[in-house]
């Protein structure tokens, strides 16, 4: 689930919404179908004081301790369900002290809509209804690749994933899962850095149904190629755009 979403919002938008006083240099254009492997702005804890900085990471952990790349090659870590992240090796490590927010203006899930071995999938675009962007609980890691000689330079590839939870009512008609999105009251202790507290997983809880709105949208964006605001058109009103099974 959640395998796509996106961001309209201009990068010190954001920036300020989340309350990020420092930001990465690289520009950062609209996104209308943001999918896993890319670089995408997360907001979190400033290591030696209680600011928070906006830094670009790769959707889809790497943790620490993977010996290469090839190692996570196939494995889904741009998603972590929030019942497991205490037990897992992978994500108990980010869970205690490496936590961030995810910005987004909202994310895009497919309902089946039969039950035959290809069925049809209708795309659906998820907002909140007063047009606020949404703050996902995330995860993130950094991961040194192994140099390859002595003369070497280290290279620090950050990553992140995004945690899901059950589906609330309105979230259910399509999906049994949704991202753990955070209210801003709780943004604070999420990104909280002292790691001696325990995790706050209290706050990966279903979001409000009655604050959400879904609406069909445009198969197109089942094709990480396609990009606009056209993604989020209804069947109706989308052009015809190449498609790709979500």
């Amino acid at each position: 689930m959640c395998g796509r979403y996106y961001n309209k919002r201009k990068k010190q938008k954001i920036a300020e919404k989340l309350n990020a006083s420092k930001v990465f240099a690289d520009p950062l254009p609209p996104n209308y179908n943001i999918a896993p492997s890319t670089f995408q702005p997360i907001v979190r804890q400033q290591r030696d004081s209680d600011e928070r900085e906006m830094v670009l990471a790769r959707w889809g952990m790497i943790p620490f301790f993977a010996t290469s790349l090839a190692d996570f090659k196939g494995i889904s870590t741009f998603l972590a369900k929030a019942e497991t992240l205490s037990s897992s090796p992978t994500w108990k490590g980010p869970l205690k002290s490496r936590r961030c927010l995810v910005p987004a203006d909202g994310f895009y899930e497919w309902k089946v809509l039969d039950d035959s071995r290809k069925p049809k999938k209708q795309p659906y675009a998820i907002s909140l209804t007063d047009g606020e962007p949404m703050a996902f609980a995330g995860l993130w890691d950094a991961w040194k690749e192994p140099k390859s000689s002595p003369q070497s330079v280290d290279k620090w590839l950050q990553s992140f994933s995004i945690v899901t939870t059950e589906a609330n009512e309105i979230m259910s008609q399509i999906h049994t899962r949704m991202p753990a999105i955070l209210l801003q009251r709780d943004w604070a202790e999420w990104l909280d850095r002292d790691s001696v507290r325990p995790a706050p997983l209290h706050l990966l809880r279903p979001y409000d149904s009655e604050a959400m709105q879904l609406s069909p949208c445009n198969s197109a964006v089942g094709n990480v190629k396609n990009n606009g605001p056209e993604m989020l058109l209804s069947p109706e009103q989308s052009p015809r755009l190449p498609l790709n099974s979500a």
